[in-house]
């Protein structure tokens, strides 16, 4: 977080600008978690600045993914055809109007489930920008506060709060990531 810090000038309308193309390349890549840049604009702007610059970042970010994978997409389709593993996510993939604006508003919510997956699978269907635009937009919001409020309270903890409360999740996603493996052995 202190690198991000140090990219963000001086100059306010600037570390917006940057705030929210770092966003927009965090989007593009996929899987890459935009926590990092909200703590950053939770300390550099303020709680309520920075979840705002938060929510434009992210909502700009998943517009010009969807764009671009949609492009992507198109262009590869024919030689992949490997099914999405996912049961909201493949039936993102044959949704259109309002069922498809409800899904991706509800995997936007969920946590668990990677923005650059939904992005991909809303791409992959019939669903225009515009009402993903919206869906994402309004989906995300929930998820951003409840992602600002983890991180405001996280900062406020002594420092050694901070690495005991890191470790434990590692630790976690470790013993999660090896039951995985052994489950489908």
């Amino acid at each position: 977080m202190d690198l991000l810090l140090e990219l963000l000038p001086d100059n306010v309308i600037m570390a917006v600008i940057v705030s929210i193309l770092l966003n927009i390349i965090i989007a593009v890549a996929g899987l890459i978690p935009s926590t990092f840049i909200t703590a950053t604009n939770i300390v550099f702007f303020g709680f309520q600045t920075g979840l705002v610059i938060s929510i434009i970042g992210e909502a700009a970010g998943a517009i010009i993914s969807f764009l671009l994978y949609r492009k992507g997409v198109k262009a590869i389709e024919k030689r992949v055809n490997k099914p999405i593993n996912n049961l909201f996510l493949e039936r993102l993939k044959s949704a259109e109007g309002m069922e498809a604006i409800f899904l991706v508003f509800i995997l936007r919510i969920l946590p668990f489930v990677p923005s650059g997956l939904v992005t991909l699978a809303a791409s992959i269907s019939k669903m225009n920008i515009f009402h993903f635009a919206m869906a994402s937009t309004i989906g995300k919001i929930p998820a951003l506060l409840l992602e600002a409020y983890s991180v405001y309270y996280f900062l406020s903890w002594n420092f050694q709060y901070q690495i005991g409360a890191t470790v434990a999740a590692l630790i976690i996603l470790l013993i999660y990531m090896v039951w995985s493996k052994r489950k489908k052995e």
